[in-house]
Order: C-alpha cells, then sequence, then structure tokens
C-alpha cells in the first residue's frame, strides 16, 4: 500500500514581498509568510495526516515554513532531509533584481520569456527544464521510494522545484505547466499508486492562485 506525499510550497519571503528575483539568495518568511505556513500547518491537522518523514531545501525560506508546519501537526521532532536538489530555481543575474528594474534593463518580453518559459534560462541561471534535471532524480531515487514503501512524506520547498515535480505527477506538457502557478503554504496531498502514478490529488485549504 503506498503512502501519502504532500508538497508545500514556502510561504511568503521578505523578497517575494519587495518584488525581487530570489532563487538561491536566503531570505526569511514575512510575517504573512509565517501566518501562510501556520494555516498550511492547520489544514494538514485538520487533515489528520501524520508524516514518517520530511525534506526540505538547503535555504532558510522552506526550511521555516517546514519547522512552522511540523509544530502545527505535533511532530516538531520529525527526521528532516535538506538537499539542494529540492531548491528554488536559480535565477542567475537577475538574483536580487526588483522585476521592474530587470523588464527596465532588458524589456518586458525577453523577461517574461526567461520568467515563464519551459526552457529559456536567464543569464548564469537555470530554465524550469534544467530545475526538474535536479528535482527529478532526487524524487526518483530518495522520495518516491519513501511514498511507495508506505510513507507519508512531507516536501517543503519553492514554487519552481514543485511545478517541476508538479508537471510529472500531473502529467503536464510542457506548455501546460506555463500557466501554473502554486499558492503559498498551501498543501498538496498526493495519493499515489503503487506503480508510482497518482490515484488521487487535494489542495486543502485556499485555492485561490493554486492555477
Amino acid at each position: 500500500m503506498s503512502g501519502t506525499l504532500v508538497l508545500v510550497r514556502h510561504g511568503q519571503s521578505e523578497w517575494n514581498l519587495k518584488n525581487l528575483f530570489t532563487g538561491w539568495k536566503d531570505p526569511d518568511l514575512t510575517e504573512l509568510g509565517v501566518t501562510e505556513a501556520n494555516a498550511g500547518g492547520q489544514a494538514l491537522k485538520d487533515y489528520g495526516i501524520k508524516f514518517d518523514i520530511a525534506y526540505t531545501s538547503d535555504l532558510v525560506r522552506a526550511q521555516n515554513t517546514l519547522k512552522i508546519i511540523l509544530d502545527c501537526v505535533d511532530q516538531s521532532g520529525l527526521e528532516t532531509i535538506r538537499d539542494q536538489a529540492l531548491n528554488e530555481r536559480d535565477y542567475g543575474d537577475l538574483s536580487g533584481l526588483n522585476k521592474d528594474d530587470a523588464r527596465a534593463k532588458w524589456g518586458e518580453e525577453q523577461v517574461h520569456i526567461w520568467r515563464r518559459s519551459y526552457d529559456v534560462p536567464p543569464p548564469g541561471g537555470e530554465s524550469l527544464r534544467d530545475t526538474g534535471a535536479r528535482v527529478w532524480p532526487y524524487y526518483l531515487t530518495d522520495i518516491l521510494p519513501q511514498v511507495l514503501a508506505g510513507k507519508n512524506v512531507l516536501v517543503a520547498a519553492h514554487g519552481n522545484s514543485l511545478r517541476s515535480l508538479v508537471m510529472v505527477l500531473d502529467r503536464l506538457t510542457k506548455e501546460q505547466i506555463l500557466s501554473v502557478n502554486l499558492a503559498t503554504g498551501v498543501p498538496m496531498v498526493y495519493k499515489l499508486n503503487a506503480d508510482s502514478t497518482v490515484k488521487s490529488k487535494e489542495v486543502l485549504g485556499d485555492m485561490s492562485g493554486a492555477h
């Protein structure tokens, strides 16, 4: 009997609030981000799930989101594995820049292509496909076997690292994934079949911005 995979995007970060490209930079959560993480944790507590293991990225905004959620579900001591394979997409030369300033420098259309295309990376950075190229193997070798062994697994990570996973789980094309945005702090609960395909998907809580 396969277990359950829960994916949660971190709550709002200080750089989200300032409209900056973040990538592998390491700002913490805002007050709203903490509130969003608490809401996600409460939704999981209400759902009634207990976790066997958790995964997060090498970045503090995802780690602190996970910590808040685990506090909410009374599992603060849960085994947690951190790996930069789950880090946000690296925005390269855009990292730390205000998105409006980037548009002024490179033009609205070019910045839109870097942000929303599947395989065109910003200068010195990663495309969504590049991000998937490190997320997918890690999922297959480390996370998926735990779920298939019947464990309940929590992953707290980032908009693009999780979008690359959702693309595979939901069997989306590279065109379809471009219009998918993941809401901050909102858990997505996947139950998997024994062959690793998705049996069911449930989004807990606020659906605004989930699609």
